[in-house]
């Protein structure tokens, strides 16, 4: 049974790589489900998880950068985009951040290009 008075979250650098120490074995050998080896190894990720969070957090990427990022990496170009979004001065406007994606246009491209809807929504300073 856990002692729920002696439970923490990790409070210090010294605790987060003490508790990465500990992890480090579950990895080599994952426990088997419903033992208290697994038991520890998912509180353990969750200790490191919200520390994690805590001390480093991820800021939200740019839409622009994500849709820039998504079209070098599958051989897009603006054209690609124009054509997709039905107007060559739209996409110009995006990506030299003139101009917010709409509603409309990130489905379009969460649907036809697949990049995650959540990727593209963001306050985007304009130029």
């Amino acid at each position: 049974m856990i002692n729920f008075k002696t439970v923490h979250t990790i409070s210090s650098e010294a605790e987060y790589e003490a508790a990465l120490r500990a992890i480090r074995p579950y990895f080599d050998v994952e426990p088997e489900e419903g033992t208290p080896e697994a038991a520890n190894f998912e509180a353990l990720a969750l200790l490191i998880g919200h520390y994690e969070e805590r001390q480093h957090p991820i800021a939200a990427a740019d839409p622009v950068d994500v849709l820039r990022l998504s079209m070098e990496a599958n051989g897009r170009s603006q054209s690609d985009l124009a054509e997709l979004l039905g107007s060559r001065s739209r996409a110009s406007e995006i990506l030299n951040r003139h101009r917010q994606l709409t509603l409309e246009q990130i489905r379009k491209l969460a649907k036809e290009w697949h990049i995650p809807a959540g990727a593209l929504v963001g306050e985007l300073e304009l130029a």
